[in-house]
């Protein structure tokens, strides 16, 4: 079984060339109230699709770490503030703990379809889960680079996990 999750490819996802009117950032660490490299690069990604036009409303989504005093969801908020998005554009989803929480949790938040920002390696699962509760989603996605084997294995087994047992609390 370990040979055939170590095989199993991350089917790429294809960047949306164009992104919906509305941008979902999934939520990565933050320490202390400041994204993690992983975290502010998706942040970067988003602010350069706003800045590019099109982009009306950037939800950020991600809960309170174990033993952390911030959420990710406030953290990306006030990241994106602090580069001039306008505040009626920027919006936080601060509840959820898990790519499947970050979806459910920031549908209400969300008036149409969608463009998923995250990491390539996340990008399978999160549009594949995004698409199982429903939402009409693209995704653009951040180079990853090299290294990271854990971060890979773990979407890797996430991913099989999905396609095998259907949505669960991924």
């Amino acid at each position: 079984m370990g040979g055939l999750v170590l095989a199993l490819p991350l089917l790429p996802v294809r960047s949306a060339v164009h992104p919906q009117a509305t941008l979902l950032v999934l939520g990565a660490a933050q320490y202390n109230g400041h994204p993690s490299p992983a975290f502010r690069a998706r942040l970067d990604h988003a602010l350069a699709l706003y800045r590019a036009g099109g982009v009306r409303r950037i939800v950020v989504s991600g809960g309170v770490g174990r033993g952390d005093h911030y959420s990710e969801g406030e953290v990306g908020q006030m990241y994106l503030l602090k580069r001039q998005v306008p505040v009626a554009v920027v919006d936080a989803e601060t509840r959820s703990r898990t790519t499947l929480e970050n979806l459910r949790n920031s549908c209400p938040l969300l008036p149409g379809p969608v463009t998923l920002v995250t990491d390539e390696v996340h990008a399978p699962r999160a549009l594949a889960l995004a698409r199982a509760v429903g939402l009409k989603a693209d995704v653009s996605s951040v180079p990853l680079g090299a290294g990271h084997w854990k971060y890979r294995m773990r979407e890797k087994l996430a991913l099989l996990a999905y396609t095998v047992l259907g949505v669960g609390d991924q």
